[in-house]
C-alpha cells in the first residue's frame, strides 16, 4: 500500500484498528496511548458496549507500521479478554454519494428477521446504510439507522415498502430525512 506524505516527507499509511472483547476500564485509554506513543493520529473512531461487550474501532495514520502497531497494542491483548486486529486501508471511500440523508427508525416486539428484512429494503433501491444501531430492552427492540440514498429515490415508495416489510414481521417502521438539528 502507497501511502500519503506529510509535510515533512514521511509517508503515512492510514489504518484501521479493532479491538473487540470482555469489557473493563481502561481499553480506550490504552489502545490511545500506545497509538499516541507511536506518533499515530486518530481520525475516526467509533465505541459502543453490546451487553457488557467492547467493541471499538479507529482508523488511525501515521508512519509507524503493521507491525509496530500491533506490538505496541499487544499487551491489551495479554490476558486474552481482547482481541486487538490491525488492518491497512486505504483513504479512497468504497462508496461515493451524491444522495442525501435520512433516518430509520423500526421497534416493536423482538424476533428473529427484523434487521435482514429491513435493511433488504434499503438494498434493494441502492441505498447505503452508513450507522446501524440496535437495542433491546426486554422484549422490546429498537433499530436506528442512518441512510443515504441515491439522488432521485422515491422516499415514500421506499418508506411504504420499508413499513409493507415492518408490519410482515409485527413492528413499525419510520423513514425521515436528516435535519440540521441531527448532525
Amino acid at each position: 500500500m502507497s501511502g500519503d506524505w506529510n509535510d515533512g516527507g514521511v509517508s503515512t499509511d492510514l489504518f484501521a484498528v479493532t479491538v473487540l472483547g470482555h469489557d473493563r476500564p481502561g481499553i480506550i485509554a490504552a489502545t490511545t496511548a500506545g497509538l499516541a506513543e507511536l506518533g499515530l493520529n486518530i481520525e475516526d473512531t467509533t465505541m459502543t458496549l453490546l451487553r457488557g461487550h467492547f467493541s471499538m474501532m479507529l482508523l488511525c495514520r501515521g508512519s509507524a507500521g503493521r507491525a509496530e502497531i500491533e506490538a505496541a497494542l499487544a499487551p491489551l491483548a495479554a490476558d486474552g479478554d481482547l482481541d486487538v486486529a490491525v488492518r491497512p486501508v486505504t483513504d479512497e471511500p468504497s462508496h461515493a454519494s451524491d444522495g442525501t440523508p435520512w433516518v430509520l427508525t423500526v421497534h416493536g416486539g423482538d424476533r428473529s428477521g427484523i434487521v435482514s428484512a429491513i435493511v433488504a429494503e434499503v438494498a434493494a433501491i441502492g441505498g447505503n446504510i452508513t450507522d446501524l444501531t440496535t437495542r433491546l430492552a426486554g422484549d422490546l427492540y429498537l433499530l436506528v439507522a442512518e441512510l443515504d440514498l441515491p439522488a432521485g429515490t422515491d422516499a415514500s415508495r421506499l418508506d411504504a415498502t420499508v413499513s409493507a416489510a415492518a408490519a410482515g414481521l409485527g413492528v413499525t417502521a419510520s423513514l425521515r430525512p436528516v435535519e440540521a438539528d441531527d448532525l
